[in-house]
């Protein structure tokens, strides 16, 4: 029988590190839970079976460990790891008193993050169910770009970009697909996971990355954009080789415009 999926409760209240966290752990083969709320945070213990959590402690003095004490009202086992900008002995001291697992403070490398939860979920025999994951060593032209899959940089002459995994894998899709309408409930299924719209402005961010790294194929002909208007536009006759295109409300395209 599969082994579920070990679930984690991320609470941080900054919104990049938040999404960085999440992507990266998501990958790893963990189910994440994020949220900016503490309060939100809090109410969803009851209705979720959380493997282990990781809290940012977001403000000063007692209040600070309001989430760890109340998970610690109801479970003594459930592990918890804080996260903090604080480096002060007495916050360190009074995170392990009141039943954290692990104190990392910023900056941090996420990978050593990820590796000491499988070091705590190992000690409490909490199966991470962690997958191999195995790079295809693919690459693909398109226009003046070639997207090397395997080292996932994507080429351009001016420019070389180093994309995070989640941007290969969907930059991938996307090829794979190319000049075919990809619905958005595909892509969340593909790339997230899940069918979830909670986590659609999640793949609108990483889009519009992508729209941008390809935008400097053309950049000099871009119009000013109007007032009110989102949509990329170009000089008559100077239309890209290679972009994503926004079907509002029903998925993406990778259109890319064959040359002679």
């Amino acid at each position: 029988m599969k082994q579920p999926k070990c679930k984690v409760l991320l609470v941080d209240d900054s919104e990049n590190l938040l999404y960085v966290i999440k992507d990266y752990l998501e990958l790893s083969g963990y189910t994440v839970y994020d949220f900016m709320d503490e309060k939100l945070a809090e109410r969803s213990l009851s209705s979720n079976n959380y493997s282990i959590c990781i809290i940012d402690i977001m403000s000063k003095g007692k209040e600070s460990f309001a989430l760890l004490q109340e998970i610690r009202k109801n479970n003594d086992t459930l592990p918890v790891i804080i996260l903090t900008a604080n480096t002060s002995k007495e916050d360190r001291i009074k995170a392990f008193k009141y039943g954290c697992d692990d104190y990392i403070t910023k900056p941090f490398s996420i990978e050593e993050l990820e590796l000491r939860m499988r070091a705590i979920l190992r000690r409490c025999s909490i199966p991470t169910n962690k997958p191999s994951i195995v790079y295809e060593d693919k690459i693909y032209k398109m226009g003046n770009f070639i997207f090397n899959f395997s080292s996932m940089q994507l080429i351009h002459p001016k420019i070389t970009r180093t994309l995070t995994r989640k941007e290969a894998h969907l930059l991938q899709l996307l090829l794979e697909h190319k000049n075919k309408l990809i619905p958005r409930e595909v892509i969340l299924k593909e790339i997230w996971g899940e069918e979830d719209h909670s986590v659609s402005r999640s793949m609108d961010v990483f889009l519009t990355k992508l729209r941008s790294y390809l935008e400097v194929d053309n950049e000099e002909y871009i119009l000013p954009k109007e007032a009110g208007k989102r949509k990329t536009l170009y000089k008559e006759g100077y239309e890209p080789l290679v972009e994503i295109v926004n079907f509002h409300g029903a998925g993406y395209m990778l259109k890319i415009r064959e040359t002679e």
